[in-house]
């Protein structure tokens, strides 16, 4: 596993403490901050992945999209998007960014009722009530159901898998978050293990898989371990958000590492078990005392913390296995 953290597209203070904590591997969104270019022209990419370089980090995952809502709904203006997207996928290829994380979530991205719940010792995390949503309105996008957005999956993943197989850049499908249907009138489609199975049978390739978001799919009510394995041996595995949750699609919340529903040794012992080798982040850690909480589930003491319980689990399972450091 290559352990990694989501940082910034330019050098901070989490940059220094990803390095001291001994990292080597990085993800990181579109560099929106460039001048005069696109985010997903060619130099952009280029520069950035070369910032991180200097650094002392290798460049693995883009977890950020061109603008996509269009081609989700299916609506005026898909096929420009779309034309962005080969455009983007084809960039990062020639700059050598191998992995891109990306969602079919319509309308809004991850979603959440709540950025202020009090878990352990005060720490907030975000959570998500689904009976807070039961009378809320529609949308601008009306009613939008689920045969809709599997017809235009498949004629997004129609088009740009083909592009992704000639630039080598896998595509890690993102699980919806929270996982149940509908949202505010507008249908989730991938929630689940099958669902995400059924996605990247659409359009078969060898660089159309998943990001195995744990926190995601643990809500949802699978079984981490045999996801694990049940996409692994496909080589379907592309990335990993490493967290946890309690509760349930209809009411649950995000959780320290170690206090959530999952068994998160046996989880890390099947990576190991399965030969799994691609990047894994922390993902959506709790604000810890005397942190603003300006930035929810991104703040900088709960990634230290997450980074050093993984580390001290990818160790247990490498030993308990017989492997090598």
């Amino acid at each position: 596993m290559k352990l990694a953290e989501f940082l910034g597209t330019r050098p901070n203070q989490l940059w220094r403490l990803g390095r001291q904590m001994g990292l080597d591997y990085a993800v990181t969104g579109l560099p929106f901050d460039e001048k005069h270019e696109k985010p997903w022209d060619l130099m952009p990419l280029i520069r950035m992945k070369q910032r991180f370089k200097d650094a002392g980090y290798e460049l693995l995952v883009i977890e950020s999209m061109p603008p996509s809502n269009n081609i989700k709904l299916g609506t005026e203006g898909r096929d420009e998007e779309i034309e962005i997207f080969k455009q983007f996928i084809t960039n990062m290829g020639a700059a050598g960014i191998p992995v891109l994380c990306y969602n079919f979530m319509a309308q809004f991205n991850w979603f959440r009722t709540s950025t202020t719940t009090v878990t352990r010792g005060g720490a907030l995390v975000s959570s998500y009530d689904h009976s807070l949503m039961e009378g809320a309105p529609l949308t601008e996008a009306g009613e939008v159901s689920e045969d809709r957005l599997w017809e235009n999956l498949k004629y997004f993943m129609k088009q740009i898998v083909p592009v992704a197989e000639k630039a080598k850049v896998k595509l890690a499908l993102h699980p919806d978050d929270p996982p149940i249907s509908p949202i505010r009138g507008v249908s989730r489609i991938l929630r689940s293990a099958d669902a995400l199975q059924q996605a990247i049978d659409l359009v078969p390739s060898e660089y159309n898989g998943i990001t195995l978001c744990q926190g995601t799919l643990a809500t949802a009510g699978e079984d981490i371990p045999a996801t694990i394995r049940r996409f692994a041996k496909q080589d379907k595995l592309f990335f990993v958000h490493f967290r946890d949750v309690k509760g349930t699609p209809e009411k649950f919340e995000e959780t320290f590492h170690d206090d959530g529903k999952t068994d998160m040794y046996e989880a890390m012992k099947t990576y190991y078990e399965v030969g799994f080798d691609g990047p894994a982040r922390p993902d959506h850690v709790p604000t810890m005392d005397g942190e603003t909480n300006e930035n929810p589930g991104y703040e900088t003491l709960g990634r230290l913390y997450g980074v050093g319980y993984i580390k001290g689990l990818m160790e247990a399972a490498q030993k308990e296995l017989g492997l090598n450091r």
